[in-house]
């Protein structure tokens, strides 16, 4: 009996098959594509268009793993991660030239110092200017200029822009309070001072919503200060105006 022919055994392909890469880099740029959107929703209009615009430069006729430039697109994470905190910082370094403006005057008569620490840009103002001893109510004559200007720093465009938040403190020297003042201790001085500033700064057209305030008391003393003088006392007798840094909002 003839023996039927063996039936030749189709070869299997190993692996997967070659569609598959270009699948997985188009599901790959996707990915990137709606991380990169969700990552900007917080960013300006401007800035969502400029980096959309890179990331939309992949999806080309190109194939396989040159579906994405160099370039550009490979620091695209760090680019979108950092732009709050930049944004921020060049916000910060452009309020410190306007205030160094605006308080020419006052800055050469050292009623008002500009200073820079971790909490962000800090507006000094001398509480003897403003106040009477052991008092938290304003000398209008004498504040009223000041607290303008500092009104006008707070309304910049820059700051509204990147919802800047500000903080009043009020600072005390290690003096006790007058046992006739209607403060028991410089913690009630400090913050009711603090308070009076933000008032004021509120019925000018500063937004409430960004400030906050703070009494301290002679907790926070200049750095470098000596209590032991009456000039070192006076730096500390002082309301801080706090443009607050990111890590501090």
């Amino acid at each position: 009996m003839a023996q039927r022919p063996k039936r030749k055994q189709r070869k299997v392909d190993e692996g997967s098959p070659t569609w598959m890469t270009s699948f997985a880099d188009m599901t790959n740029l996707v990915l990137c594509f709606f991380l990169a959107l969700y990552a900007l929703s917080q960013e300006s209009l401007k800035q969502n268009e400029a980096i959309i615009g890179v990331a939309m430069q992949g999806f080309g006729s190109q194939s396989g793993g040159a579906t994405l430039q160099q370039g550009q697109m490979l620091n695209m994470g760090n680019t979108i991660l950092s732009l709050p905190s930049s944004e921020r910082g060049r916000s910060l370094a452009q309020a410190k030239k306007t205030a160094t403006s605006i308080f020419q005057t006052e800055l050469k008569s050292k009623y008002v110092r500009i200073s820079q620490d971790e909490r962000g840009l800090i507006i000094s103002l001398s509480a003897e200017l403003f106040f009477a001893p052991s008092s938290a109510t304003l000398n209008m004559e004498e504040a009223n200029v000041v607290l303008r200007k500092v009104a006008q720093l707070l309304n910049d465009d820059q700051l509204k822009k990147n919802m800047n938040r500000f903080r009043v403190e009020g600072h005390t020297d290690r003096v006790p309070t007058d046992p006739d003042s209607p403060f028991e201790t410089n913690w009630e001085l400090s913050a009711a001072r603090a308070l009076s500033v933000l008032h004021y700064l509120v019925n000018v057209g500063v937004d409430e919503t960004r400030m906050q305030v703070a009494g301290l008391a002679d907790t926070r003393p200049v750095p470098g200060s000596d209590q032991n003088t009456e000039e070192g006392r006076a730096v500390n007798r002082r309301i801080d105006i706090v443009i607050l840094s990111e890590g501090h909002l």
